[in-house]
């Protein structure tokens, strides 16, 4: 056996954890037996994607690294003007006013660059959270003068990244965008990108080259958009600091709207905007004037998931537990380092509670988890939480909404999140943000377990569905899903409130009209396109629109994941995840200026993931088989071991009672043609559907209902 112990940054030992020798050759990718060059590949395997544990000389010790991050979440900007502008303003007035714009983003400082005559302009907003001081100062520029940096993150292995540089007696302070900008200065940017372990996305200006290079970190935590205006180049964190441009068009990509109609969200590489668009998760992005953007990608989560599906990692069912167990515990150890107090969302259910539980074993005194409860009894999970924080010890706060909060918050969303956005999720994810930020400046979230390790319940239905009716002629799946619908989902709630509730899924009668809607499909790839759509024919809503395709069209998934489920996982991390689950709780986090870190994406984790075979990840028809297991070490079973409920808010109530006129407001036939963008008539009978209970179009609605609200609030 080959032993070791974590070691917290107190120098505490916090977990010991025991690995076998099957579980090193696994990870090395060997088949023999230990040797020396065993131990030795798995060394540089382990170095090769920062993981947790370093093997020390002897091949027999694994040590908690000791880095301290030193955190800088912000927003950042840069516009470079076309040659031949005529400037009505300066361009470090207009730098100003994109760093003002992000202000929620970055409130403790502002900081621009600028160089006239190569007409460069960089902007930055600053929250601090470690390096408070001025040494942590952007734009940066490097030692040698050279290269200009704006950077929007965190890099957790700065420590190791200082050291790799060598000594070097020029350091100005502790800062991990000091590092960056000196790695990228040796390195060059690729293999600096290749080598952050964190959340981030920068910008480097090369002043001797005239060139700009984008980066977005390989998950796709931080956003960041570019464009190109009028032979102008520009990119921001948030749309809301390209629009303070000299210039500016806001002219709506139709296409882009379709798209958002289906999924409500406008997915990557597009925005809502003609000429805008989101840098990829994993990308570089490289600009000279006179030249066409191009972009290469350092780390592709398709790459990683078909490479684990070839490369399926052996282990027995503990030996898998310690080495995810042991990922988890660095990865929320590198996140629980700062300044500045520190928390966690705590919802109850199986990853936020991994998280927390992680989080209070490594940590010497009562962690901050917060969580919010509602009246409404299927949507409250404050309860559940209570509990888990109780076990563990956590200083919990619980704050219960009412339907007054709730509504109070939603006016505000289209500043919050300026591209349209449509998860109402985003509600109760802003209030426990605003919550949180009443007493600490950084909280852990525990997003990411559901897309990694299988977790959402579409994964199980969407597979069983297909293999129960995909082999039924299509005319008889369309009456069965005919005869379902006849029944509203209130309806299907109330027949079945005589089933017990532990047996009882939540929302039952949604869900039965989510399987009738899928029924029909010709196939697999439709199957889950339909599970993933707000309004399945969007188009119709956007008169003369081509949807934009993504991956989701890629007849080269299936053969690249012949198993459907797999499948799903990977459509979900590549666009679901960054687009959706991702930008709400950034938006939502930054919006009251709390830096959210989400340990379970650390891109260690999920690179083993995807090698897991999948008798780990699902087993006894319960998803993240092997998350479960790493929480109940720490959490009784029975605290956790319910149906997943989600974290939503009862909308279709809403919207037929104290949310009604300010959605008959927007919904308006004056309204809803307003620009000529929309056809109101299948939003006019949706909307007459719902407030009769003939059915439960609140998804289709809500989204609707941003789309509107948002152009309200931008005057678009």
């Amino acid at each position: 056996m080959v032993h070791g112990s974590w070691v917290g940054g107190s120098g505490h030992t916090v977990h010991q954890v025991s690995v076998t020798v099957k579980l090193v050759i696994a990870l090395a990718g060997d088949t023999v037996s230990p040797t020396g060059a065993t131990v030795h590949s798995l060394t540089r395997f382990l170095h090769s994607c920062d993981s947790s544990a370093r093997f020390l000389d002897n091949g027999l010790v694994c040590a908690m690294l000791r880095a301290r991050t030193r955190a800088r979440m912000c927003g950042i900007a840069g516009y470079f003007e076309a040659p031949d502008a005529v400037r009505a303003r300066s361009l470090d007035v207009a730098a100003q006013e994109m760093a003002r714009s992000m202000r929620a983003r970055g409130p403790d400082d502002q900081g621009t660059w600028t160089d006239e005559r190569s007409g460069v302009a960089l902007a930055h907003a600053r929250l601090s959270v470690v390096e408070v001081s001025q040494a942590g100062h952007q734009p940066m520029t490097s030692a040698c003068g050279r290269y200009v940096l704006v950077y929007n993150g965190e890099t957790y292995n700065t420590e190791e990244l200082r050291e790799e540089l060598g000594p070097d007696g020029s350091w100005r302070g502790h800062s991990d965008t000091e590092v960056v900008l000196a790695c990228c200065a040796r390195w060059g940017v690729r293999r600096t990108a290749e080598k952050l372990l964190g959340m981030f996305a920068f910008a480097l200006w090369d002043a001797e080259e005239q060139r700009l290079t984008l980066v977005r970190d390989r998950i796709g935590i931080k956003p960041l958009y570019w464009g190109l205006l009028d032979g102008s180049f520009l990119f921001a964190s948030e749309l809301k600091a390209l629009m303070t441009i000299p210039g500016w068009k806001r002219e709506i990509d139709r296409d882009a709207l379709a798209s958002y109609f289906r999924f409500g969200y406008v997915p990557t590489p597009w925005s809502i905007f003609a000429g805008v668009h989101k840098l990829e998760p994993g990308t570089i992005l490289t600009w000279q004037r006179g030249r066409e953007p191009s972009i290469e990608q350092f780390w592709s989560f398709r790459d990683v998931a078909r490479f684990g599906g070839e490369h399926l990692l052996a282990l027995g069912d503990t030996e898998a537990t310690d080495a995810l167990d042991a990922l988890i515990s660095d990865a929320v150890s590198r996140r629980m380092i700062a300044d500045v107090p520190v928390g966690a969302f705590l919802s109850g259910g199986i990853d936020s509670s991994v998280v927390v539980a992680a989080m209070q074993e490594l940590s010497s005194k009562p962690v901050h988890t917060f969580t919010i409860g509602w009246q409404e009894a299927q949507y409250n999970e404050a309860e559940h939480a209570a509990v888990i924080a109780s076990h563990l010890g956590t200083h919990h706060t619980e704050l219960h909404v009412s339907p007054e909060d709730a509504q109070a918050v939603i006016p505000h969303l289209a500043d919050y999140y300026d591209e349209p956005f449509a998860d109402s999720s985003q509600v109760p994810t802003f209030l426990v943000s605003q919550l949180a930020r009443q007493d600490v400046t950084v909280a852990l979230s525990g997003d990411g377990g559901d897309e990694l390790l299988c977790g959402y319940n579409r994964y199980l239905w969407g597979e069983k569905i297909w293999n129960r009716t995909g082999h039924l002629p299509l005319g008889l799946r369309k009456l069965a899903a005919r005869s379902i619908t006849r029944l509203s989902p209130g309806d299907w709630d109330r027949i079945t409130q005589a089933v017990p509730k532990a047996l009882r899924p939540p929302l039952l009668g949604m869900k039965l009209h989510k399987v009738a809607s899928v029924m029909a499909v010709n196939d697999q790839a439709a199957l889950y396109r339909r599970l993933a759509s707000l309004w399945p024919n969007p188009t119709q809503l956007v008169p003369q629109a081509l949807e934009a395709k993504n991956v989701l069209w890629d007849a080269g998934m299936a053969s690249d994941f012949p198993s459907f489920r797999e499948r799903m996982q990977v459509w979900d991390a590549l666009t679901y995840l960054p687009d959706d689950i991702l930008a709400k709780v950034d938006r939502a986090s930054m919006s009251v200026s709390l830096e959210a870190r989400v340990p379970l994406l650390d891109h260690r984790i999920a690179e083993f993931a995807f090698r897991l075979p999948g008798h780990q990840r699902v087993r006894d028809g319960r998803g993240k088989w092997l998350l479960r297991e790493v929480l109940a070490r720490r959490v009784p079973r029975h605290m956790f071991e319910r149906p997943k409920m989600g974290f939503s808010i009862p909308i279709a109530e809403w919207l037929r009672g104290p949310l009604r006129p300010w959605a008959e407001n927007l919904l308006s036939p004056e309204a809803l043609g307003s620009g000529g963008l929309l056809d109101l008539r299948p939003i006019r009978q949706a909307w007459q559907e719902h407030l009769t209970g003939r059915a439960s179009n609140e998804g289709q609605l809500w989204a609707v209902l941003m789309f509107q609200a948002w152009r309200q609030h931008w005057s678009i």
